[in-house]
């Protein structure tokens, strides 16, 4: 015999724990499937440790730069394993934190892997469970490149289970994954290249911060090469690797080769053809801006959905929609307009709403730049001149602001308060008004002429 509950959320990700948290918060009996650690790809493979070893990486960048303000620095070594061995200690009571969590707010934990049997009735480990609502939040999972010796490389999970670090790496993509690793490898010691498909990195963003942190990171030594076509990955005798590509180009000796070519919805399992949802052919169950699929009382969030792959993004979705559910609030749903998102590069990027090229394509001679370019008080004094570079993107007479890009240090830092600008729909002008806080690169996004 089934269990029935109001809602069941399916993966213990930070979209499946905050739909299923707020639904029983408003009384609703509701609960979440997983099969692996609580936190989904955040905590446990994603966002998390990777900030965890960005960290680690700025310190090794620091203790470079002391000598620069006059500090004699011997550095005798670095343990990756031990970075490594504090890292998992850390994500280990973020787990353990959410048994206590959903216990205290009255969410079931169900241990195992959900198949559908019908559109409201959940198979798992040989139990059934039926729901008014089932919120489908798998998350993604890495994709590899289809060549001979695929497997003999890593992705972005592999990453995280390194214990030794790798001497020679080879980072294959061009997205915001593929640069986070390269640039963390690089920091600690390791000799990096960077493949690219095409010529650029991060396509989607504005120009001046792939142009930029492209300088940047070439300056930092790390070989990024272009128009690179992927042929084969073997394994040599002595256990080192040999990554083959077009136009004759072959890397030897290498340590590690890591796939950062992207994600794809991880629904594998799921049976979705017995629910009647529709899935586009990427994988992707696609929503309306409720969440909704296209099939009454079934709803996909997160990942799953190919919409703005970012942890807040599902928790807010997640919220929002527990709120129109089970707290009489219809209208409540996500705006998915002017989402701010941070890259963690050396150096870091941080970008809100429309870029230069998106914002002509929309609003043509109407948009006017304001940018900036310089090297920020902190590196006046070191060996390394890290270019910091702004830009502001506005619209019409009044000027309304809707982009605001920013690289450099302290990038990550700045942008929350801008995006809330951009939201609550500031013009230039405004920020004009602002006082500017001396002496700090934030300061010249509100002193731009």
């Amino acid at each position: 015999m089934s269990k029935h509950y109001d809602l069941i959320a399916i993966g213990a990700g930070s979209g499946g724990l905050s739909v299923a948290q707020r639904a029983a918060s408003y009384g609703a009996r509701t609960a979440v499937v997983e099969k692996s650690k609580l936190g989904g790809t955040c905590v446990n493979i994603g966002c998390v440790p990777k900030k965890v070893m960005w960290f680690g990486a700025n310190i090794a960048h620091a203790l470079h730069d002391a000598e620069g303000y006059g500090f004699e620095v011997d550095v005798k070594s670095f343990d990756w394993g031990k970075l490594v061995d504090a890292r998992e200690g850390y994500i280990k009571g973020i787990n353990d934190w959410y048994v206590t969590y959903l216990d205290d707010n009255n969410v079931d934990l169900i241990r195992g892997e959900a198949s559908f049997a019908d559109a409201h009735t959940l198979e798992v480990d040989g139990e059934q469970y039926t729901a008014d609502h089932i919120v489908i939040a798998p998350g993604g999972v890495p994709t590899v490149p289809d060549i001979p010796g695929a497997e003999l490389g890593i992705t972005s999970d592999g990453f995280f289970e390194l214990t030794e670090q790798p001497k020679e790496v080879v980072v294959v993509g061009a997205g915001y994954i593929a640069v986070e690793l390269a640039g963390v490898f690089n920091a600690l010691g390791s000799n990096v290249s960077l493949l690219l498909r095409g010529q650029h990195l991060l396509k989607n963003f504005d120009t001046m911060l792939s142009d930029t942190l492209m300088d940047e990171m070439q300056a930092e030594s790390v070989n990024v090469m272009t128009n690179i076509q992927i042929e084969s990955l073997n394994k040599e005798e002595d256990g080192s690797l040999t990554l083959k590509c077009g136009s004759g180009i072959t890397r030897t000796g290498l340590d590690a080769v890591v796939w950062a070519t992207g994600r794809r919805p991880y629904i594998d399992n799921l049976n979705l053809a017995a629910t009647g949802v529709d899935v586009d052919d990427n994988g992707f169950i696609p929503c309306d801006d409720f969440q909704q699929t296209n099939v009454e009382g079934l709803y996909s969030l997160g990942d799953v959905t190919g919409r703005a792959a970012l942890t807040p993004v599902a928790i807010a979705a997640g919220r929002r929609l527990a709120d129109r559910l089970f707290n009489n609030m219809p209208e409540r749903r996500l705006d998915y307009d002017n989402i701010p998102t941070v890259v963690f590069s050396h150096p870091p990027i941080g970008t809100v709403g429309l870029s230069e090229d998106e914002a002509r394509e929309i609003h043509g001679d109407a948009v006017k730049v304001y940018s900036e370019r310089f090297t920020a008080m902190y590196n006046a004094f070191t060996e390394r001149k890290t270019k910091t570079a702004m830009k502001l993107v506005c619209v019409g007479a009044k000027e309304k602001v809707v982009g605001v890009h920013i690289i450099g240090p302290a990038a990550d830092e700045m942008l929350q308060g801008f995006a809330v600008a951009v939201k609550m729909g500031a013009n230039k002008s405004d920020l004009d008004n602002t006082v500017a806080l001396h002496p700090t690169s934030a300061e010249e996004l509100v002193t731009m002429r």
